[in-house]
């Protein structure tokens, strides 16, 4: 079974707000604002030994959020 995460661009709250209310009480969709604010680690630090694995987004949403403002993701459910 899958969930559906809707990812809406921090600037966008009145699209936020609709997508609560289509789907607010549907377990299956889950509905966020996007938290990222660039890469965590600074440039230019030098790093002794690379300790990520790789970058855990599944899928690249920077386009749709910019373009349409919001972004779906399909997820797996445990």
């Amino acid at each position: 079974m899958s969930r559906l995460l809707i990812v809406v661009a921090r600037t966008n709250s009145e699209r936020y707000e609709w997508f609560k209310s289509v789907f607010g009480d549907d377990s299956m969709v889950e509905i966020i604002f996007d938290r990222r604010q660039g890469e965590r680690r600074q440039h230019g630090v030098p790093v002794q030994l690379e300790r990520r694995i790789g970058d855990r987004r599944a899928q690249d949403i920077d386009y749709e959020l910019e373009r349409m403002g919001y972004a779906l993701v399909k997820r797996s459910t445990p």
